[in-house]
């Protein structure tokens, strides 16, 4: 008849969405962690985000694009944002970004990468330099 409480899943979802131990389960369930563990430069950026909004477009938190998380990401300009901090300087991180970057690109999108600093000391010239991004992808093109 209803499937029992510990097989629901997902908040608001009502008894219709039943757990099945799916892949996207566990990547929705990794993304709602991520969003409820955004570091300080993170939020304080989100708040800002939000008051943007190119042409109806807006804003996603720890979206999921392929195997990867963005930390924002605006499926309608194609646009990834991605709030760094200190360790993404070492070697093997940034291997791994220069990897996550071209699979990103490959599949269409433009990234932005901004050190946890810049949001926290400078946060105006980082929204000038996503603006910029945005209305670059609303141009029309010549």
């Amino acid at each position: 008849m209803f499937p029992s409480p510990h097989e629901v899943v997902g908040r608001g979802q009502g008894w219709g969405s039943v757990a099945n131990g799916s892949r996207k389960d566990t990547r929705v369930r990794r993304a709602r962690q991520l969003r409820r563990a955004m570091t300080t430069p993170e939020r304080k950026l989100w708040w800002r985000l939000r008051e943007l909004s190119p042409n109806g477009s807006h804003f996603r938190r720890q979206a999921t694009i392929g195997p990867y998380f963005a930390d924002f990401a605006c499926h309608t300009t194609k646009l990834v944002i991605e709030i760094d901090g200190g360790q993404h300087g070492q070697a093997a991180q940034f291997k791994r970004d220069v990897k996550r970057d071209a699979y990103l690109r490959r599949n269409g999108y433009r990234v932005l990468r901004f050190w946890n600093n810049d949001v926290r000391e400078n946060i105006e010239g980082v929204l000038s330099l996503i603006c910029e991004a945005l209305n670059r992808a609303n141009a029309p093109h010549p």
